[in-house]
């Protein structure tokens, strides 16, 4: 129940983010350090990978988990595919904005896009973190073959292969800018820990964030993040951060998963595991029921967000991009995205009611 409030409040801040503009992305993670939602997916998603294949190994064995993975793969690939459909739709009733959503080349040259999409090798604007999604998906069984065997061992395997990224510019093909946006080859190791922390590598978390070294290091590191982050933002904030510190870490790479972004979702996760309380036993209230079922539901929602976001951006441009706007669309955007939820979550409970067809 945590982990999908925390999922869902990810993509309220995503969806908010991804309006461009919007000065409510100042209620955002993104402003105040160095990592943002996107990591917030990856390493929950490895997380619930874990605790759902896991448990089908233990029962079932690996022929299910085997067939689970690819299921999911192909839908999350379904969801990908139809997302972009729909966002080209959006762009071509606008009549521009193909540029801004990179989606010039289609209209320029369909049939190569359209080959290009197929082989997770482009994508529109907003829509780029599903390709990374199919693909961590698609290796879960491996990632869980070596955890299940050696955790220490996936782990050192995890981090070589991100250390190569970092290195030698180990990536994934893709066009036309020549590698996927979200480098699976990087984001993998969020992946993995995530699910190595759900898994054999608890206990050894647990202590470690118990560890009284952790929690001052944890929040020292968020806070010169923080004081960073405001000093590129801030112009009265500047004087904090010497420009030798600047040059060293800017660009934070987003793409490979710049250590910096890596060690401040981590410590993120240490101050949150050792501050925020586990669920309670009193039933969630009705902000946090909204975020539960959003968290749920993270494929469908994620795609109804970005075609929200894109949406508000156009109200934004061509109607108003006041506060007033700002603050409707962003409102109207988030409600959409809880009714979206809220009817996959009753529509999912009438269809389990049902009988089999076969």
């Amino acid at each position: 129940m945590r982990l999908d409030a925390c999922r869902g409040l990810a993509l309220w801040f995503v969806f908010i983010d991804h309006i461009p503009g919007n000065v409510f992305d100042w209620l955002t993670i993104r402003n105040y350090g160095f990592s943002d939602a996107s990591e917030v997916f990856v390493f929950v998603s490895g997380y619930t990978c874990m605790v759902s294949y896991g448990s089908t190994l233990r029962s079932r064995g690996w022929p299910t988990v085997i067939a689970s993975s690819l299921r999911r793969s192909f839908e999350i690939y379904v969801a990908f595919l139809l997302l972009v459909i729909i966002y080209l739709t959006l762009v071509w009733q606008s009549g521009s904005y193909l540029d801004e959503t990179n989606t010039r080349h289609f209209f320029d040259d369909p049939g190569t896009v359209l080959i290009r999409l197929l082989a997770l090798q482009y994508a529109p604007v907003n829509t780029d973190i599903l390709p990374t999604f199919v693909i961590l998906h698609l290796a879960f069984p491996l990632v869980l073959w070596l955890i299940a065997r050696n955790a220490v061992i996936a782990l050192s395997a995890s981090f070589m292969l991100y250390l190569m990224v970092q290195l030698y510019n180990w990536h994934m093909p893709a066009w036309p800018t020549g590698e996927l946006y979200f480098n699976p080859f990087a984001w993998q190791i969020l992946f993995v820990v995530g699910a190595c922390s759900a898994g054999p590598c608890a206990p050894q978390f647990a202590g470690f964030v118990r560890h009284r070294a952790a929690i001052p290091l944890a929040a020292a590191y968020v806070l010169f993040s923080l004081i960073v982050v405001l000093s590129w933002r801030v112009d009265a904030f500047k004087w904090l951060i010497p420009q030798m510190i600047e040059d060293w870490l800017y660009p934070i790479y987003k793409s490979h998963l710049d250590p910096a972004r890596l060690i401040h979702f981590l410590a993120i996760v240490v101050l949150l595991t050792r501050f925020v309380p586990p669920a309670g036993h009193r039933p969630p209230g009705l902000w946090t029921k909204a975020l539960i079922r959003c968290g749920e539901n993270s494929l469908s929602v994620f795609c109804f967000s970005v075609l929200a976001s894109f949406i508000a951006f156009v109200i934004l441009d061509r109607i108003s991009d006041g506060l007033p706007m700002q603050a409707a669309v962003s409102a109207f955007g988030i409600a959409f995205m809880i009714t979206i939820a809220n009817l996959l979550t009753w529509e999912a409970k009438l269809d389990r009611r049902g009988s089999p067809l076969f």
